[in-house]
């Protein structure tokens, strides 16, 4: 290579200086052939003793590139490929010592014309260098080995060359040219044999980036930066060496270091669900919205780079995590056990199902957990409206729900407030009754809701102006913004809240008030079916900033408050309770004994009245109270009744939990939840809780901070880029939403700016996220899909489930839940559904069955996702009776 260049260039012009020296000819040939030999010893000794071992050529190749292959470390150092262009530097080093060789014999001759020769020398190496910059080197053993053979070969003609010293110069001359030409000659074979090899790689080494190409270019171009000493030289191979040590771990996985996941949490990723991952999605043939030239460019991209992240994805939950949060199901001590034997799961298969209508009293409005007439029969008493709390069948029902006669599409919202079609809720009695306080009218085909009440006949938003007027602290739509409406009626005043930025948990129970809760949620309205009975409320504790109450028909004095201590359990800390009802305005007698007993109880509970106002127009007061920020007052009570709970006693404990007559105290730690207001709306929906700390595990193994961050990521980049577009849902007939399994209510969160509302269900074997929920100014319940949800047949739009269908086969049937989806879908609703491939399948065939109509159906590796539509078929077969 380059070295036997510039050996028979010095050698070259050696000879030519000799021809017009004045000096004897004879003589300085001598010399110079002395010199030569000189010169090719000591270049031979020092080529050899530098050959590194294979690990160290690797490493001063890799170090001269710019970029580098994936290497595999067990491979020889033969299938390592060097950045072209860069002489190694073990050359390097040999080529420094023949010029001081030469230097030195030329100094001894006292001849200036050697000394330029030799500095013409030293150019013309740089000068090789970039010539050979464009050709790709061969291996550096190889390298080494071919120039010691042609240096021994020297070695021995230089001899011969000596021993006769009368020869002429001529054939000194005939002799070097031959060496060169053969030493370029095989420099040139070896550099067309690496070529090909280079050109066929270079895809790979854009992966990985070791050096920079700016630098590289600089130190080839600079010669100083050649001139280096033997100390230098061997600093240099160390910290090579070590680049290349570092190197070899992100070659083995590129994909994995370049998003900086450690090998556990790829693991992890790797066994996680691929859930609404916008750019897989998009690959199906069926999202209309995108064209086939896009469709098979982001095929070709996933292919080529599998762990390429395209869009924010949510992993699996993290064994850490199911430690660090707790469930329903633990915390609730009196909840039903609906779990199977080992022999009734293992044989869970489902079999092609024989569906037939439900043969009940209740008929199209059948509630199981609410209707089941046998367990009502057996209760002992109803004095506390245990009759209008759930009771669901041991086994959940498989049968479907008929539809009424004349059934049509729901009306689209915001229309459907004020009218809805009067054969999708076929009754009259409500009209009969509440008319006149312009609760609901008929009025033709259509039911007509003027947005009266009780308390607000002359409509609701007055009403709600009324209320921020009387204590202006309210202030709807931004320090409040989650309500609880208690007896609610229609929801006329959570249908209008809306209109405030404010959301509304309203419920009242299944009662001679036919269907109430079925109106709301036929107007749009969120709205569940629920009492004030012997249980708490299916809610965490602290979590509604205002408890509202309108003549909601609830004694709140009797039974030592126990009823208005559960809502003290969920009112969030410096929240505010409206009462508004007859005791608050009016004299007679029950009403002034009712207002006497109300209210010495709350100020037993601390309660401050900070208002008592009255609404000329509708003719109504309220009484609006403030729960307390600290214990201060809780300390100085004189009476201890009610009595303050038992430490073990879980305020957030609510599923089939037994009313108590005591009230939990406020936590005052400031890294706790309920020490602090949330922030104000809409801010509150994308910060994280101030007591969510870096040092709580989250829900898929990152800080709990950061998981609630990736996870708002996720679904934003899901629905805008997928939900929105890829599924064909015509989102303008999309109002009531129900989120399944909601974890943080990332997938409600991401549907803010349209015109609907989620409900989110936390399963009680699930990690307890809803005060999360809650504190980012959304709602949702506690609920077990093992039983039937406490809503009407036909209350819900479209129905999202991520991951709940595999997670429920192990306690329950997984085709009773799938009756149970049918039941509360509307005609035309759909169903996302994202979950293992196999529970997809499953899904898929239950679906089919029941004649719904897939949409959509898509597996990649492990998971899969689809999307259905609810058709109007129905059996014409019903179940035997019972």
């Amino acid at each position: 290579m380059a070295l036997g260049k510039v050996r028979g260039g010095v050698g070259r012009r050696a000879s030519t200086t000799s021809y017009s020296s004045t000096i004897t000819p004879i003589a300085f040939v001598a010399l110079c052939l002395f010199g030569v030999w000189i010169l090719s010893s000591s270049s031979s000794s020092a080529s050899t003793a530098v050959v590194p071992p294979k690990t160290t050529a690797r490493a001063t190749a890799s170090s001269g590139g710019a970029s580098s292959t994936a290497t595999d470390p067990n491979k020889e150092a033969s299938s390592f490929e060097d950045h072209p262009g860069d002489l190694p530097d073990d050359a390097i080093k040999a080529t420094d010592r023949d010029s001081d060789d030469v230097k030195d014999l030329e100094t001894e001759n006292d001849d200036r014309r050697n000394k330029e020769a030799a500095a013409a020398a030293a150019a013309d190496q740089e000068t090789g260098d970039l010539e050979s910059s464009s050709i790709k080197k061969p291996e550096i053993e190889d390298v080494v080995a071919v120039v010691e053979e042609k240096q021994s070969g020297r070695a021995k003609g230089d001899g011969a060359e000596e021993s006769e010293q009368e020869k002429r110069q001529k054939e000194v001359e005939t002799q070097t040219a031959a060496v060169e030409e053969s030493s370029i000659a095989a420099q040139n074979t070896e550099s067309d044999q690496t070529t090909t090899p280079n050109d066929t790689q270079q895809p790979e080494t854009d992966e990985i980036k070791v050096h920079d190409p700016q630098t590289d270019s600089q130190d080839t171009l600079d010669p100083t930066k050649n001139m280096i000493s033997d100390e230098d030289q061997q600093k240099r191979l160390e910290q090579q060496q070590q680049q290349e040590d570092d190197q070899v771990q992100p070659k083995r996985h590129p994909e994995h270091e370049s998003q900086g996941i450690t090998s556990e949490d790829q693991i992890q990723h790797d066994e996680a669900t691929v859930s609404g991952d916008e750019d897989t999605l998009k690959t199906h043939p069926s999202f209309s919205s995108s064209s086939s030239t896009d469709s098979n460019q982001e095929k070709a991209q996933i292919d080529s780079v599998p762990a390429r992240k395209t869009s924010p994805q949510i992993p699996s939950e993290s064994k850490d995590s199911k430690k660090a949060w707790s469930t329903q199901a633990v915390q609730s001590v009196s909840q039903k056990e609906r779990t199977k034997t080992t022999d009734e799961q293992e044989n869970n298969i489902i079999p092609s199902p024989n569906w037939q209508l439900c043969n009940v009293t209740a008929g199209q409005d059948y509630i199981p957990c609410l209707d089941n007439e046998p367990a009502l029969h057996k209760l002992r008493t109803r004095r506390h409206f245990e009759h209008r709390e759930r009771h669901c069948p041991e086994e959940p029902p498989t049968c479907l729900v008929q539809l009424p006669k004349g059934y049509k599409r729901p009306i689209e919202w915001p229309k459907s407030r004020e009218k809805i079609w009067y054969h999708n809720v076929p009754n009259t009695l409500l009209a009969e009754v509440k008319g006149h306080q312009n609760w609901v009218k008929v009025s033709g085909e259509f039911l007509v809701f003027p947005g009266g009440g009780t308390q607000f006949i002359h409509g609701a938003l007055h009403y709600i102006d009324f209320l921020q007027q009387a204590v202006p602290n309210i202030a709807w739509g931004k320090h409040t913004r989650v309500v609880l409406d208690v007896g609610c009626g229609v929801a006329s005043f959570g249908g209008y809240l809306f209109d405030r930025d404010v959301l509304a948990m309203s419920f009242a129970p299944k009662d001679e008030h036919e269907a109430q809760i079925q109106f709301a949620l036929e107007r749009g309205i969120p709205a569940i079916s629920a009492v004030m009975g012997t249980q708490r409320l299916p809610f965490p504790s602290g979590v509604f900033d205002v408890v509202h109450c309108a003549r909601c028909r609830v004694p709140w004095q009797i039974q030592g408050g126990k009823l208005l201590l559960e809502l003290n359990r969920v009112l969030r800390p410096g929240g505010y309770f409206i009462w508004s009802a007859t005791p608050v305005y009016q004299k007679l007698p029950e009403d002034v004994k009712i207002w006497k007993a109300m209210s010495a109880l709350t100020v037993s509970m601390c309660w401050e009245l900070v208002a008592i106002k009255k609404d000329k127009l509708n003719s109504i007061g309220a009484a609006i109270y403030h729960k307390p920020v600290s214990n201060d007052c809780y300390n100085q009570r004189k009476s201890k009744k009610p009595p303050m709970c038992k430490k073990n006693d879980d305020p957030n404990a609510a599923w089939y939990v037994p009313l108590q007559s005591c009230m939990h105290r406020v936590q005052t730690d400031e890294t706790q939840r309920g020490s602090k207001w949330p922030k104000e709306w809409p801010e509150r929906l994308q910060t994280p809780p101030y007591w969510l700390n870096r040092s709580q595990v989250g829900i898929y193994g990152k800080p709990a901070p950061e998981d609630f961050a990736a996870d708002y990521e996720h679904w934003k980049h899901v629905v805008s880029r997928s939900y929105m577009s890829g599924l064909g849902i015509n989102w303008s007939t999309v109002r009531n939403i129900m989120d399944m399994r909601a974890v943080y209510g990332g997938f409600a969160a991401a549907l803010k700016d349209l015109k609907v509302w989620v409900m989110n269900v936390v399963n009680i074997d699930s990690p307890d996220t809803l005060p999360i929920i809650y504190e980012r100014g959304l709602f949702g319940m506690y609920h077990d899909w093992c039983e039937s949800f406490s809503t009407y047949p036909r209350s819900y739009d479209l129905l999202h489930a991520d991951h709940l269908f595999s997670r429920l086969k192990t306690r329950c049937k997984i085709t009773a839940v799938v009756a149970e989806v049918d039941r509360i879908v509307r005609p035309g609703g759909k169903l996302i559904v994202q979950d293992d491939s196999g529970t997809i399948r499953e899904v898929e065939e239950l679906l089919k069955s029941l004649h719904w109509e897939v949409r959509m159906t898509f597996y990649q590796k492990q998971d899969g996702m689809l999307s259905a539509q609810k058709t109007e078929w129905r059996p014409e077969t019903y179940t035997a009776s019972t």
